[in-house]
């Protein structure tokens, strides 16, 4: 294991902690949320841990079902107690860009349902401004290439993500365009713009949604 990976799997385990018995729990998305997933079956296994998860994408809730963590659906739970989940940045303001794992809209829609929405990540995703990770932006296929014609106007040249020189379908029947902002001063205002237009579904830009962020760091995990 690379000490990238002892990061990923030292800030999961501990977010995993958070969790108490009973709790409502998102499930977010990525290689990070793994190792989170992992501790809490082992609690369930070990502890007799009582939660019901919502997943954020097929992927975790193939890992869920692994793990031995119930599942539920919003037919059936109103809040989450908390939502954990990883991001691709982190700016200085705790705002975020995520969807590198195409599941955004999925993972937005956990995080505003919960009570607490932690992030965790390794200090690489740490950034003064959130832009140099390209933004995902997830788009109806009907429309794609006009909607990709309306997001360049705002200052990147969007691309569409592809899978084996196909388009990658989201979990939700959907395209998504990465876009290259390079550098986003104002993430608030560039979420709104993108969202008025017309096919898009959803951005991969979290604003002032986050309640702590769990950092591994070389020698030690940071919580801010």
């Amino acid at each position: 294991m690379n000490e990238q990976d002892k990061l990923k799997k030292a800030v999961g385990e501990k977010a995993a902690t958070m969790v108490k018995d009973g709790m409502k729990v998102g499930l977010g998305s990525g290689t990070t949320v793994y190792w989170m997933i992992r501790s809490l079956g082992e609690r369930i296994q070990k502890d007799g841990l009582k939660i019901e998860g919502i997943p954020s994408s097929n992927q975790t809730a193939i890992w869920a079902e692994e793990a031995g963590i119930p599942l539920t659906d919003f037919s059936h739970v109103k809040e989450l107690d908390i939502t954990i989940d990883g991001a691709d940045e982190v700016d200085a303001n705790n705002h975020l860009i995520k969807g590198g794992g195409a599941a955004l809209f999925r993972e937005k829609v956990i995080a505003q349902a919960a009570k607490e929405f932690v992030i965790i990540v390794d200090q690489s995703k740490i950034v003064d401004t959130l832009g140099e990770f390209s933004l995902p932006v997830e788009v109806l296929p009907f429309s794609w290439h006009r909607t990709a014609n309306e997001i360049s106007k705002l200052g990147c040249v969007p691309t569409l993500r592809v899978n084996e020189e196909e388009p990658l379908v989201t979990d939700n029947g959907n395209y998504i365009l990465d876009c290259p902002f390079k550098v986003i001063p104002f993430p608030d205002k560039l979420n709104k713009e993108i969202k008025s237009i017309v096919g898009v579904i959803e951005t991969g830009l979290f604003i002032d949604m986050v309640t702590t962020v769990i950092v591994g760091e070389k020698d030690n995990i940071n919580i801010k």
